[in-house]
């Protein structure tokens, strides 16, 4: 079977709204809701695991009801940290998943589902246990200093974007997160991140949409632009 976290527990400071971002509603529906849909509607998709902002846990179980997202099995609170909130989502997925499904785990600020690059990307957990849909660099990529000036040309070649999904055998990722030391679930902020320290090998599957992640206030901006006309038509 092929699992999915959807993570939304953070507080979305940095857009400087009063509520966190992907609980803002557009359209009256709120950012989650959007990806949680075409989640649900996806049929490579088996099961859906919600990691909330704990104080948003009954506003997402009523979103959840209005759209019908019969693929949830939970809705769970998020943690203290991005880390901890991805273990509180794999100790739900624990009571019904086994260690050779595939779990992937899509940021809900990232405001999209690539259908395609997501199909991909568990096959590529398969063919080597990790997987991740990156926007590949086609500008001029540079390295700056503490001062924003320039001081080394990167090769883009060698250079991706993180995009949503990144995938794993749940076993594998389960046992990593369930072992890790406080400190390292502290300090490092993806599940790539933890996976590549422990020996996991991982793909890149390029993308096949634009990999808009909602930061700041132009990220919201051009989201709002394009909801309908290209990220949920």
């Amino acid at each position: 079977m092929n699992n999915c976290l959807l993570m939304m527990g953070g507080s979305g400071t940095r857009l400087g709204t009063q509520i966190p971002k992907q609980y803002i509603e557009v359209d009256g529906v709120p950012i989650f809701a959007y990806i949680l849909d075409k989640l649900n509607k996806f049929d490579a998709i088996d099961n859906i695991v919600i990691v909330s902002n704990p104080a948003w846990i009954d506003y997402v179980e009523d979103w959840k009801q209005k759209l019908g997202a019969n693929k949830v099995k939970a809705v769970v609170a998020g943690g203290a940290t991005r880390s901890e909130s991805v273990l509180n989502g794999l100790k739900v997925t624990s009571e019904f998943a086994n260690d050779d499904d595939v779990i992937l785990i899509h940021d809900a600020t990232h405001p999209y589902v690539d259908e395609a690059g997501t199909l991909g990307v568990i096959e590529g957990v398969k063919r080597y246990g990790g997987a991740t849909l990156g926007e590949y660099q086609y500008d001029t990529c540079y390295r700056i200093d503490e001062n924003n000036f320039i001081v080394q040309v990167e090769n883009r070649r060698e250079l991706v974007a993180g995009a949503s999904p990144e995938a794993f055998f749940f076993g594998d990722i389960y046992r990593i997160y369930s072992s890790v030391t406080t400190e390292e679930l502290e300090t490092m902020t993806s599940a790539g991140a933890i996976a590549l320290a422990h020996g996991i090998k991982m793909v890149v599957v390029p993308c096949n949409i634009i990999n808009l992640k909602i930061t700041y206030k132009n990220d919201f901006d051009a989201f709002l632009k394009t909801v309908h006309s290209y990220f949920f038509e």
